[in-house]
């Protein structure tokens, strides 16, 4: 569909310029569709457990059944589950006497194969603790170097290495064959502070290990690994001239000397008859590749699947390199304002994981070398210097150790059931409909913006779901529906293109901290336009709509003096307009108030009535989620044509006069469940009221029949139109159809009478205009799988009031001819 405005020839053509704009836009439709395909996101603020005590936390690891473990400087161990439930505690290192210096832990890595836990420690020793019950089982000491930072990797056939970078820039490697049955021998001799203990030059002995010391870096080493599938050890150092080297393990260039020297180390499993030698070896220059970085690097991943190296440091750079060549940086990520610290590459998903010292949390995306979200401190609560971080492709994961240990859960979408669809991949906060597109519009948690084609339930375009935007939690369209107003969590409104999803104003208030907008409308005084909103700052605030400013930020008028001394006391959570110049505004703690917009005053207010039975139903829930104006000379028990309902207890409606009286009139029951009514909505003769309460029911209601004193006003059609709360409700009069959207994921568009159209994003299409094409008499699954939506029958019977969700007895499950039922 052509969403930009084209000029045509009298001839009907198209002009070339008009329809290079529509390619263009399609195509940037299309790229943001893709992008927002790509989205991800967390669930905020992380969750942290406290155990550090001051004391830095050396790394994070994880075990085969996905238990994450930490290890502490002074050698405390935990065990912790996927969600950070603490399982299993224990100290590494005995108590030494109080003259003597205690020993410390520099790094440790996780033995998966042989369920051993490798700890790198500053008295120049490896030791490996067995990972179940965190007992020694053995170590390799007298190094001649602290080891600061440690790796293993399993090279099959009973065959591993241990590897460590030390303070010296070199790379010390022990490859190690025979494994099982070499530590065993190791476990069995004598003990060194209750450890077995073998020294490095007697380890080498064995002919089951190859040792051999690397010199590769002018500074200490910053991390150190050993890559099979690239059969290459990768290090990393701060200096610049060899900030990051991948290398052999073994030399590779002389194969003729080296068959020489195996010979002589070994004849048939004999003790070798060489001598370690702690002098480190240079490598080739064909045996390595190095790469020089500016200000080096803190941190490193390497990917086969996409062929990728990347690298972080101090410049606060994330670059990426093709492993096979060091010349030049396939690509450059910006965007950390501080060093980089721990990099990860996911290539399941094809992103990127980085960490700052900021505790800034980024993901990217590989293939279009953009940024999917930014997760800072403010919204992860992470405090303190980063000390270890592991994100774990398995748990989607990422864990962070600083002040404490805390985990980011990636928010994943649940496998739906394949008779299930849904419009969004989070819970819908808001819908709308633009009469002058024939498009719908919708909303969700996630910031994500989503336009519909209203005729054919097909997605036009969708934008937003970045890391700078805020979850949605209301909109509306300017008057001649091309304009779209949304608010959101952060207190900011802002008015869009929703064609393009260009942000062509930022509405909000100069303030340090901005409360969550529950409600926002379109204005209109005269011949004067306003975008006012309202929320949980308890104010009303009212932006002049001035379409010559081309400012992008836009700070409000000044408030009513009424609304500063006698306006809402809680917060205010609906706002409705009745022109000419009546606002009416309802707020949390049950309160409705009149104003006069022109002269910023209060006409009335009143208070909703808590009758006899509703405060055990209800648990004093008086707020007022939905209010609406009904102007209709036909309305009974009204002394002037205008009325005002507002939302009751106990799934009440209550009636008001505002213009004669200004009292009380009545209430009803309207929610058959005692539920909250959570949306109003009219038709445009102003006759027949919708209402939706809180488990998903839609009831419709003829205002021309209500009378004060009839203690029974039925609804004229009921149905159950969503499984969760319903977030959106309009009438589309032209169309005689209604629009409804809800927390359970989704946007759908019903008859005039209840019949299930569709659900927008459903594969196949309809035709508002021809039922055939409708799902009706079918029903949404969700729906009709649902308990709440069982019959009344006594096989079915429970002890809940709820059971009784559908009277069968008048024919259809799912719309109920509701006048004889309530």
């Amino acid at each position: 569909m052509m969403t930009t405005d084209t000029k045509s020839s009298h001839h009907g053509f198209v002009l070339q310029g008009d329809f290079c704009t529509h390619v263009l836009q399609s195509y940037k439709e299309r790229q943001e569709t893709i992008r927002c395909s790509k989205r991800v996101s967390f669930t905020l603020p992380a969750t942290v457990r406290t155990s550090c005590h001051g004391i830095p936390i050396v790394n994070i690891g994880s075990t085969r059944d996905d238990t994450i473990v930490t290890v502490r400087e002074d050698g405390l161990v935990c065990c912790w589950s996927p969600e950070l439930k603490p399982m299993q505690t224990r100290h590494l290192f005995t108590e030494v006497p109080a003259n003597t210096k205690s020993k410390w832990a520099s790094d440790f890595t996780v033995m998966t194969e042989y369920n051993k836990l490798v700890v790198a420690t500053g008295d120049r020793e490896i030791q490996l603790y067995e990972l179940s019950t965190l007992e020694p089982y053995c170590q390799i000491s007298a190094l001649d170097t602290v080891p600061l930072t440690v790796d293993y990797s399993h090279m099959g056939a009973d065959k591993c290495c241990i590897l460590y970078g030390d303070t010296e820039g070199c790379v010390t490697i022990i490859i190690i064959s025979s494994v099982a049955d070499t530590l065993r021998v190791w476990n069995k001799l004598p003990k060194v502070e209750d450890v077995p203990n073998i020294v490095m030059d007697n380890a080498v002995l064995s002919p089951d290990v190859t040792f051999v010391r690397w010199k590769v870096h002018q500074d200490w080493v910053t991390q150190v690994r050993y890559f099979q599938s690239f059969q290459a050890v990768v290090s990393s150092s701060n200096e610049e001239s060899s900030s990051l080297v991948i290398g052999c393990a073994l030399p590779l260039t002389d194969a003729e000397q080296q068959l020489i020297e195996i010979r002589e180390a070994c004849y048939e499993g004999k003790i070798k008859k060489v001598q370690l030698s702690w002098t480190p070896q240079q490598r080739a220059s064909c045996d390595q590749r190095v790469f020089s970085i500016y200000k080096g690097v803190k941190a490193f991943d390497l990917c086969q699947k996409h062929s990728l190296l990347v690298t972080g440091g101090m410049d606060r750079l994330i670059r990426m390199w093709n492993p096979h060549f060091s010349g030049k940086a396939t690509g450059v990520l910006k965007g950390h304002s501080a060093p980089i610290v721990y990099l990860k590459v996911s290539s399941e998903d094809g992103q990127i994981f980085s960490v700052s010292t900021d505790n800034t949390v980024k993901v990217w995306d590989i293939q279009d070398q953009c940024c999917l979200i930014i997760v800072d401190q403010k919204a992860n609560r992470i405090h303190g210097d980063i000390s270890a971080c592991l994100y774990s492709p398995a748990l989607r994961s990422l864990y962070i150790a600083a002040d404490c240990i805390a985990v980011l859960s990636q928010k994943i979408r649940p496998q739906l059931h394949s008779r299930l669809t849904v419009s969004h991949n989070e819970p819908v906060t808001c819908c709308g409909y633009s009469r002058e597109f024939r498009q719908v519009v919708s909303c969700s948690e996630g910031s994500v913006v989503k336009v519909w084609d209203f005729d054919t339930a097909r997605q036009v375009f969708e934008f937003g779901g970045t890391n700078g935007l805020s979850a949605f939690t209301c909109m509306t369209f300017d008057p001649k529906g091309r304009r779209l107003i949304t608010g959101g969590r952060n207190g900011c409104l802002k008015i869009w293109n929703f064609n393009n999803g260009q942000c062509l104003k930022t509405l909000k208030k100069d303030a340090a901290v901005c409360n969550e907008v529950c409600d926002c409308v379109f204005l209109q005084v005269h011949s004067n336009h306003y975008v006012m909103s309202v929320g949980r700052d308890r104010r009303i605030d009212i932006y002049p709509d001035l379409p010559e400013d081309h400012h992008h930020v836009q700070k409000p008028q000044p408030s009513w003096q009424d609304d500063l001394k006698n306006g809402h006391k809680g917060d205010i959570l609906c706002a409705v307009q009745c022109p000419p110049s009546l606002l009416a505004t309802s707020s949390y703690d049950g309160e409705v108030i009149v104003w006069n917009m022109v002269s910023g005053r209060i006409k009335c207010r009143f208070v909703s009535p808590v009758l006899t039975g509703q405060k055990n139903a209800e648990g004093w829930d008086i707020s007022v989620p939905s209010i609406i104006f009904l102007k209709n000379s036909k309305l009974h028990q009204f002394s002037s044509a205008t009325a005002l309902l507002s939302s009751g207890a106990s799934g009440c409606i209550n009636l008001w006069s505002v213009l004669g009286g200004q009292k009380f009139v009545g209430s009803f029951k309207a929610s058959r469940f005692q539920q909250k009514i959570i949306k109003m909505a009219k038709t445009d003769g102003e006759t027949l009221l919708y209402a939706a309460d809180r488990i998903g029911y839609v009831y419709l209601y003829n205002m021309e029949k209500f009378v004060a004193t009839q203690e029974d006003f039925g609804a004229e059609i009921f149905w159950r139109a969503h499984t969760g709360r319903i977030t959106g409700l309009q009438i589309v009069d032209s169309d005689q159809v209604v629009l409804t959207s809800s927390t359970d994921h989704t946007v759908r568009l019903w008859s005039a009478l209840g019949e299930f159209i569709g659900t927008f994003g459903q594969s196949e299409s309809w035709s508002i205009h021809i039922p055939s094409s409708w799902e009706h008499p079918a029903v949404p699954y969700q729906v009709l799988v649902d308990p709440l939506s069982m019959p009344d029958h006594d096989i079915l019977n429970t002890r809940t009031d709820l059971s009784d969700a559908i009277n069968p007895d008048n024919g259809d499950a799912h719309i109920t001819k509701a006048r004889d039922s309530q």
